[in-house]
């Protein structure tokens, strides 16, 4: 059994780990909850059987505790992340890991330096069409990667997701459309998740730049965006992100020297040399899914051996992140910054 315990309750993916960590009783006791807010804290701890603390400190200088979760607002993360690496306790952090490249790469040395198992919340990664995609990159099968798309949209905005009533507090999720507490719009949202993929199946980004707005006016900040990016092997990519869209079609198209291939309505299609009775078709022997990235986390500290996304990934992807917004800011290609 590892005790384990809350710090934040915030992200509006928390219910979701909240209930992932009641269905692993058995190998989990939450001990307390904290939160920047206390009646969040309070709301949290009840559904998780636990108490609420006044303070992290507390928490983290319990030595039962062998881990925290953090789902605070973004603001937040570095000043948890670090001292939750000073008292040498195992760290999940929600994304995006930091407001930018600054503290992002503070919060990765800190990680590293104390040893931490750490994740983050990419959960793309795990599923099977993303893992073929990657799987055929690597060994060739399309050839020389040229560009990428990737999308990543719902109507949040236009359903007004983050409002007061929606969820179990007072106030909703509306801190996360509050760019001094979450860094971000809904471009930086959503588009974490498609800067995660692309970067994990074509490695580094040598520049950027990006358009972002907020047409529909509901929130303050931006509600969608497109950006382009400039890999460091010369593939040409490009993120479509936000809150503004009422349908999801052809999430990813990959085209190279020596094939292509797309997901369209979480079905891969693919043609290449390289697999002969290829025409564009449906392909469907693919490979299993992993676990949702919290859960790898949670059997990473069980002592399991699993896939992980490093602190360095978290980092790099924050300051990759901040130059698409520095670049819509400034209509200019960003060099992201390094660490």
């Amino acid at each position: 059994m590892k005790t384990i315990a809350f710090l934040g309750a915030a992200h509006i993916h928390s219910p979701g780990f909240i209930k992932r960590v009641k269905e692993r009783a058995g190998q989990f006791a939450v001990k307390a909850v904290w939160d920047s807010q206390p009646a969040r804290a309070r709301i949290a701890a009840q559904q998780l059987s636990c108490v609420s603390a006044a303070g992290y400190k507390e928490l983290l200088a319990d030595a039962e505790i062998e881990a925290v979760i953090i789902c605070s607002e973004t603001s937040l993360h570095r000043e948890l992340v670090e001292a939750t690496a000073a008292a040498g306790k195992d760290v999940f952090v929600e994304k995006p890991l930091g407001m930018g490249a600054s503290d992002a790469y503070a919060m990765q040395r800190a990680i590293d330096e104390a040893g931490l198992i750490f994740q983050t919340g990419h959960f793309m990664r795990s599923l099977p069409v993303y893992r073929q995609l990657k799987a055929w990159i690597e060994a060739g099968t399309l050839g020389r990667i040229t560009r990428v798309r990737h999308s990543n949209v719902h109507q949040g905005a236009i359903a007004a997701i983050f409002d007061p009533g929606r969820g179990p507090y007072a106030d909703g999720w509306l801190w996360m459309t509050d760019p001094a507490l979450s860094g971000c719009g809904g471009f930086g949202d959503l588009g974490a998740h498609s800067l995660d993929i692309l970067m994990w199946l074509l490695g580094d980004v040598e520049s950027v730049t990006a358009q972002v707005d907020r047409l529909l006016g509901k929130y303050d900040c931006d509600e969608y965006g497109e950006g382009l990016l400039r890999f460091a092997n010369g593939a040409i990519g490009s993120i479509a992100a936000g809150w503004a869209d009422v349908l999801r079609p052809q999430e990813i198209l990959v085209s190279g020297t020596e094939g292509v291939a797309y997901v369209d309505a979480g079905a891969l299609y693919v043609q290449s040399a390289n697999l002969p009775g290829t025409d564009g078709g449906q392909w469907t022997d693919l490979p299993e899914a992993l676990p949702h990235a919290f859960d790898l986390f949670l059997d990473a500290i069980t002592g399991a051996e699993v896939p992980l996304i490093s602190a360095k990934e978290a980092a790099r992807r924050s300051a990759v992140m901040e130059a698409f917004y520095q670049a819509a800011a400034t209509n200019s290609w960003v060099q992201p910054k390094s660490a």
